[in-house]
């Protein structure tokens, strides 16, 4: 299970926080560390910090876009250290684990972490299923990104000693990250055709309707009927034309 977390550290700006994220999931028994245009890196100091932990950083992907990094993940799980102006469902680091746990077990799943000043865009949370919010002291809530990483690994690393029987819904064979994002794109190319969208609307029309379907978590089957329709939709639209 353990193995098929990935830990997906996007446009981390200080390469010791990269090192220290290493450590932190060697600690846990994570491998997988994925990173989405880190600022400086391979670095000195990132092995330096990594304190033994190097062999996480000579197997680290790296890629030029989170949409990348989330190919083949069916779950993804954002963290936030602030409230946004979009609802996406919150849960604890405990609830984000046990979720974690029960998906890994049938395939590849992600925790991202973002910037260490300004975390993930909305953009960025918009691929995420749910979101993790790590309760800190309200006076001084600020939290290092190898100490997010530690806190969540560990989490993760009780949830996998527990014997769960995973749950029914987990079962399914979910639509992956990027099949969703692949869905979402033809979802407003569709709705542009058939003359729905609105301009002064249509960004935060799009956004409720990309939160809908990252809820109701389609599987690989319902994306490929629902995207059978978006074409068919497409299709009169250009007949009557």
């Amino acid at each position: 299970m353990l193995q098929n977390i990935r830990i997906v550290l996007v446009e981390t700006s200080h390469p010791g926080n990269i090192g220290a994220a290493a450590r932190a999931m060697k600690n846990m028994c994570l491998q997988q560390l994925y990173l989405v245009k880190p600022q400086h890196y391979p670095s000195e100091e990132a092995t330096s910090r990594a304190s033994g932990a190097d062999d996480l950083l000579a197997e680290a992907k790296v890629f030029d876009s989170l949409d990348e990094a989330l190919v083949g993940c069916r779950l993804v799980i954002g963290t936030s250290a602030r409230p946004r102006t979009v609802s996406w469902p919150v849960l604890s680091p405990r609830e984000a684990s046990l979720k974690l746990i029960d998906e890994a077990c049938f395939d590849q799943v992600a925790l991202v972490f973002g910037r260490e000043k300004s975390g993930l865009t909305n953009s960025e949370l918009d691929r995420c299923n749910y979101l993790v919010h790590i309760p800190t002291n309200q006076a001084y809530s600020s939290l290092n990104l190898g100490a997010a990483v530690q806190v969540l690994g560990y989490e993760i690393y009780l949830a996998s000693l527990q014997d769960k029987t995973p749950q029914s819904e987990v079962e399914r064979d979910l639509a992956t990250a990027d099949m969703l994002q692949g869905f979402h794109e033809h979802l407003v190319r569709a709705l542009d055709d058939v003359g729905f969208t609105d301009p002064n609307q249509s960004e935060k029309l799009l956004r409720r309707l990309r939160n809908l379907f990252q809820r109701a978590r389609p599987d690989k089957d319902e994306i490929n009927i629902l995207r059978g329709i978006l074409s068919a939709m497409q299709s009169q639209s250009s007949c009557k034309g």
